[in-house]
């Protein structure tokens, strides 16, 4: 999956039984699919693993996808083992429960959410397990090889030390994902993330998208690169013009982004040390009542500290007023700032699984006076890139020189 190393938070459910039904050819369980040199692949391993990839929200969680992500996860085990790495049970157990928390659930949750869709704890513990263990054979096999330089950072951000600049225009999909809907958001997202044209991820906009951009097929305007998170300016540098993002799981949403064009201009390129912005937490989520609430609300504020007036009374929870560096932004708050100017209002946001509106204001940006700010998460997501290169390569080496035979 492409995009920030980790998923912030998304809500886990049931998924149908339809969307998971075995083949009827799939007569016994526990028959021999694939061979992969002395390890065998069995018809329970991926009915287990195609549940498991969609209760993520996997790209590919089809039976063929999850086929051959047990090949390489058995390629991966045994290169590992080749050269003694091994994982013990406190390591597993906090690998487990970082996995966990990206959806914001302890890891018993967690696995009773995935018991509830039929899918084994051991399941579970292989997966991750896999995936830890070939990180630390990545990292200790090609992490000398990998020097990213203050070039690749420049390049990164937008910048090159000169006076030009890079801006991006963008369209938005922004699907609210409550508990109850979450498996619904996530195959409406999977549709999104498959559009070939701009016409076809505008019509999926309109279709799904909850943002004020759903009229105009979630088009918005140029944008500065600098502006974005950090987080998501790789992710939108990867495209081409005309491609779609892999959905981006937020705080009770999922977001898509399409790039349809991307320049460099004239204009200094802007860094930013802190934004300031104010979020007030409404009951009712994006009920009609709150929405137009949040509609009068706009028309009677002008600048952020206009909603201390309006919190007044109210829990000290209520108004979140916050001037932080970008990368100390939670995503889901810090993507709607990046496209507001100060006095800007933005309502896309839900916060407790739905229940609650954010209304969000931008109240201003403090640029940067040190250019070295937030460097050191780029250079990070730089390198750990390029350790994806090797990695890629590496799998690929290991599928040519494996016996695998396919049943």
């Amino acid at each position: 999956m492409t995009g920030r190393t980790v998923l912030k938070s998304f809500a886990i459910t049931t998924v149908t039984c339809a969307a998971l039904a075995l083949p009827a050819a799939a007569q016994n369980l526990f028959a021999t699919v694939v061979n992969v040199n002395d390890s065998v692949i069995t018809e329970f391993e991926i009915n287990q693993r195609s549940r498991f990839l969609q209760m993520i929200g996997a790209p590919d969680s089809s039976r063929d996808g999850a086929i051959e992500a047990l090949i390489d996860d058995r390629l991966k085990s045994q290169s590992a083992s080749t050269v003694g790495l091994s994982l013990d049970a406190a390591g597993l157990a906090d690998a487990m429960s970082e996995f966990a928390r990206r959806v914001n659930l302890s890891t018993e949750q967690f696995i009773t959410a995935l018991a509830s869709a039929g899918v084994s704890e051991e399941t579970f513990r292989d997966f991750v397990s896999t995936n830890i263990l070939w990180r630390d054979l990545i990292r200790s096999r090609y992490g000398n090889r990998v020097q990213i330089t203050e070039a690749d950072i420049d390049r990164a951000l937008g910048t090159s030390g000169s006076s030009s600049s890079i801006r991006v225009l963008l369209s938005e999909i922004i699907i609210p994902a409550p508990a109850p809907r979450a498996a619904q958001v996530r195959v409406q997202a999977e549709q999104a993330s498959n559009a070939t044209s701009v016409a076809e991820f505008s019509s999926f906009a309109r279709r799904f998208s909850a943002t004020a951009t759903r009229e105009r097929g979630g088009r918005l305007d140029w944008i500065p690169l600098a502006q974005l998170p950090t987080q998501l300016r790789g992710v939108i540098l990867s495209l081409a013009p005309g491609e779609v993002s892999p959905p981006i799981p937020l705080q009770g949403a999922i977001a898509l982004f399409q790039l349809r064009d991307i320049e460099e201009t004239s204009a200094p390129s802007i860094e930013y040390s802190a934004i300031e912005y104010a979020a007030y937490y409404m009951a009712g989520g994006r009920s009609p009542k709150t929405l137009a609430a949040a509609e009068k609300l706009k028309s009677q504020i002008d600048v952020c500290d206009d909603l201390y007036g309006v919190a007044k009374g109210k829990p000290s929870e209520a108004l979140d007023r916050g001037n932080l560096a970008p990368e100390d932004i939670p995503e889901d708050i810090a993507i709607e700032l990046s496209k507001l100017d100060p006095g800007e209002v933005s309502t896309n946001l839900t916060h407790s699984d739905g229940a609650t509106l954010v209304f969000l204001m931008m109240c201003g940006r403090t640029a940067a006076l040190n250019e070295d700010i937030g460097r050191d998460v780029v250079s990070t997501n730089l390198r750990q890139q390029r350790l994806s290169g090797y990695a890629d390569s590496l799998i690929n080496e290991l599928r040519a020189g494996a016996r695998i035979v396919r049943k």
